[in-house]
């Protein structure tokens, strides 16, 4: 009888065991990222069926790589190269994941994070919208020590179904997506960097009241409808100190080699030099324009460089995160190390620069290196006619140059 018994026991255990490792993780999921307040910031992410595992996050229309899936037994590793961070999933007895999401060199606060295949539970949809929001707007964020910053929300709406952008002049908040329920709306968006959520209040005079939500930061905002609502203007924000000397720079690229102006490569070529950092979306976002676009405009006599500014002030970091983001937007342009990311570091390591106002930043050279134009932040494709706009003046101006 202790034999019969045992060996079901033991037929149970196997039985548990057999069907978690043919357990699927292919497909899609809802993840969340729970916050001390009860509310959860959500995000969708795909892990496809082949070989070699990888992810894929979902916002809105777009498909951003996230990274490799590594299965060992029942955890998941998810190195999102890009910025340097990694989810680890623990496998539930349910199907559920849940685990956390940190740096990969474990420093810092790890964050929670679970995942479940049932992406019904994305958006309860209860009310009816009681208006559509879709359009222009104008918005003043405010940060928790009262620092304003003038932004243009962009939204889409259908049926319950909505989709925004903010853009400020540093760049857009990309594709962030969820739903309205009555006079209350849910968004966010999720790339491998910190998620985001933004919740709002639809007001009877249809102005909107809201917060941006991160991990470790909140901001309210306030946003009336106008067609008319523009940005400042970028063209001041960063200010070179002696225009008339000439603009150049001595630092070193992935392989720890001195790259300077001087060098026979940007020798009597119009040369743009964009400001960055591989941590940045909006910087990422720019290198997937300039790497299509430098392979079709290099024979033309124009050249490129990207001077990283990394969130270690340590080489042997900044070659391993330059090394994968050469990787991933197969880069063919050089990049090299600046330093740290912070403003004023960056007018300390550009002695050029007078002012600089935020990343990325992009200044465009003639033959003789005079300055011809000086553009801060960058609107990707999430922005609509404003990265079509964008993308006509860089032409021009490429143009003007050649």
């Amino acid at each position: 009888m202790k034999k019969i018994v045992s060996s079901a026991f033991l037929l149970l255990i196997f039985s548990n065991i057999f069907s978690q490792e043919k357990f699927s993780i292919a497909g899609k999921w809802l993840g969340k990222f729970p916050l001390q307040d009860g509310k959860e910031i959500p995000f969708i992410f795909e892990i496809n069926n082949n070989n070699q595992p990888f992810l894929s996050f979902i916002n809105d229309t777009e498909k951003y790589p996230g990274g490799k899936v590594v299965r060992k037994g029942d955890t998941l590793f998810i190195a999102l190269d890009q910025f340097d961070n990694e989810i680890v999933f623990g496998i539930n007895k349910d199907q559920t994941l849940s685990g956390y999401f940190r740096k990969q060199n474990k420093t810092g606060t790890a964050s929670l994070v679970t995942a479940s295949k049932n992406l019904e539970k994305h958006g309860v949809i209860e009310l009816a919208p009681i208006a559509d929001i879709t359009g222009k707007y104008a918005v003043e964020f405010t940060n928790d020590i009262g620092k304003k910053v003038k932004s243009v929300g962009l939204f889409k709406q259908k049926g319950n179904e909505l989709s925004a952008t903010f853009l400020r002049v540093s760049g857009d908040s990309r594709y962030s997506f969820g739903d309205i329920n009555g006079n209350r709306f849910n968004l966010s968006v999720f790339i491998g960097a910190g998620p985001l959520l933004f919740t709002g209040t639809i007001n009877n005079d249809g102005t909107i009241i809201g917060e941006q939500i991160g991990l470790k930061s909140k901001q309210t905002f306030i946003a009336t409808k106008n067609e008319n609502a523009a940005l400042p203007s970028s063209k001041e924000l960063t200010i070179i100190n002696a225009p008339d000397k000439g603009f150049n720079f001595s630092f070193k690229n992935i392989e720890g080699k001195t790259i300077t102006l001087n060098d026979p490569r940007y020798l009597k070529k119009a040369v743009i030099v964009t400001i960055g950092g591989t941590w940045c979306p909006n910087c990422a976002d720019e290198a997937m324009f300039l790497s299509k676009w430098y392979k079709s405009n290099k024979k033309r006599g124009i050249e490129i460089v990207t001077i990283q500014f990394e969130v270690e002030n340590n080489f042997e970091y900044a070659q391993k995160t330059m090394r994968r983001f050469k990787q991933k937007f197969d880069i063919q342009y050089e990049m090299v190390f600046g330093g740290i990311s912070e403003n004023a570091k960056v007018v300390e390591a550009l002695p050029g620069l007078e002012k600089f106002y935020g990343f990325p930043t992009t200044i465009f050279l003639d033959k003789n290196r005079n300055i011809t134009k000086i553009h801060t932040g960058f609107s990707g494709p999430a922005t609509g006619k404003y990265y079509d706009q964008f993308i006509k003046e860089f032409n021009e101006e490429v143009n003007k140059l050649l």
